[in-house]
């Protein structure tokens, strides 16, 4: 897969320990997958964004996991039940992956394609406002 990288993010990734790096690259060509017209950048001086019309998720890698941070409000379906953490959470809920551990690799761009479109029809707090 084809895309505009960000050299940060490679930074930010490359610094990792292995099992992180494939974690984070896998989920870097996912978000990617779900729409071309992804772009990457840094927030929070290190932080990896993926963003269109709005926050898609953010990565943050941990002692012994990788936390994928989803901008969705808490509304965007999980029939998968991929959600690890937030599930309270008023602006976004997470995934955290441990090494070893399978990304169902469907669920997850079932769900950042959900979160773009919700972008795309004036983000979720616009989305959540009209309920």
């Amino acid at each position: 897969m084809s895309y505009k990288k960000d050299p940060r993010v490679d930074h930010y990734i490359d610094a990792l320990p292995p099992w992180q790096q494939d974690i984070c690259r896998q989920v870097r060509d996912l978000v990617h997958a779900a729409d071309p017209a992804v772009e990457e950048t840094i927030k929070r001086t290190v932080q990896p964004y993926f963003v269109l019309q709005g926050n898609i998720c953010a990565l943050l890698a941990a002692k012994d996991h990788v936390n994928v941070f989803l901008y969705d409000g808490g509304i965007t379906p999980d029939p998968h039940s991929i959600i690890t953490g937030g599930h309270g959470n008023k602006t976004g809920r997470m995934i955290s992956y441990y090494e070893g551990e399978p990304i169902n690799e469907e669920a997850l761009v079932e769900m950042f394609r959900a979160i773009i479109a919700n972008n795309r029809a004036g983000g979720w707090r616009r989305i959540k406002a009209g309920q």
